[in-house]
């Protein structure tokens, strides 16, 4: 990781190495905490801009809500201790940006209401996710043994801390099987999401996106769902299985992270040409447009910081 001078944390910028939490912390023992992922770029003239700061900052407080944690912060507050943190951390060539929500220290047991509700923002430069290559010549994915959450056993419209457990152990598998990424299916046997990013395939020239019944509301899909429609490309939000990827023409993943990621081959099946499609190109070339501010009709996403 790229450290970065100062953290925010409770209202006060805090030196990196400084930013600490009692062991006794009740997120850190029990797991109810929620987190966002909110990116900046370096935009066409020369500034710097947050990509849909409101919508992901909105997001994190209703996360909060879902996991009955009231945020001590306005979402004004809280936008505007973002744009501080990078003009602070002078991270004017663009960065990630996470903020969290988590319970501190003072009570213990799994009743939390007394427990103190804490929130942080740290930024640092963070290149692609699934590596640069992976942008242009795709990656490679396994469908996980593991299946997503169900909605009947947690919270899982909330982009909580609890949740990624599920997508670290997925993840994991992937990665020591040699593949780059995992997708998870829901407990109907459904394509559901990535272990952090949303999932689109392509077929007859149709771009094809499982409905958000069991994933996150994605912000990034939502984006990615806009831009398809602006390029007269139709779109369909239905349920995927397993077999139907294996036939798809293109597949690539979408989220703040994954940004526009093709998907090269998947369980060993190689997707359509085996490297980033003309579909696909077309999104993720329309996507970087849009965060590094080149389309005027998405201006009004970005929040600028300098």
């Amino acid at each position: 990781m790229t450290e970065a001078k100062y953290i925010w944390m409770d209202g006060e910028f805090v030196n990196w190495h400084e930013a600490n939490v009692h062991v006794l912390s009740h997120t850190l023992h029990y797991g109810n905490g929620a987190i966002e992922g909110t990116k900046a770029y370096k935009t066409v003239d020369g500034r710097c801009a947050i990509f849909k700061l409101h919508e992901h900052t909105q997001r994190l407080i209703r996360s909060a809500k879902m996991t009955l944690m009231n945020v001590p912060f306005s979402e004004e507050e809280l936008n505007q201790a973002q744009v501080e943190l990078l003009q602070k951390n002078e991270l004017f060539n663009g960065a990630y940006i996470r903020p969290l929500v988590y319970l501190g220290y003072g009570v213990m047991g799994l009743y939390h209401k007394e427990a103190p509700v804490k929130v942080s923002c740290a930024a640092w430069e963070w290149g692609a996710y699934l590596g640069d290559e992976g942008l242009k010549k795709g990656v490679r994915v396994k469908i996980s043994s593991m299946t997503r959450t169900p909605n009947t056993s947690g919270m899982g419209k909330a982009k909580a801390v609890a949740n990624y457990l599920n997508s670290q152990m997925a993840k994991f598998e992937a990665v020591e099987a040699g593949y780059d990424e995992a997708l998870l299916r829901d407990d109907q046997g459904y394509i559901a999401e990535a272990s952090g990013a949303c999932f689109f395939i392509v077929r007859d020239g149709i771009l094809i996106t499982p409905p958000n019944d069991n994933s996150l509301e994605s912000i990034t899909q939502a984006t990615v769902i806009d831009l398809a429609k602006d390029m007269g490309i139709e779109v369909v939000r239905r349920r995927i299985t397993r077999e139907e990827i294996y036939i798809a023409d293109e597949a690539f993943f979408t989220g703040t992270a994954a940004e526009i990621t093709p998907i090269r081959d998947v369980d060993a099946r190689v997707i359509g040409c085996g490297s980033r499609g003309p579909v696909t190109e077309k999104i993720q070339s329309a996507y970087f447009d849009v965060v590094q501010g080149k389309n005027e009709k998405y201006i009004k996403h970005l929040t600028y910081v300098n």
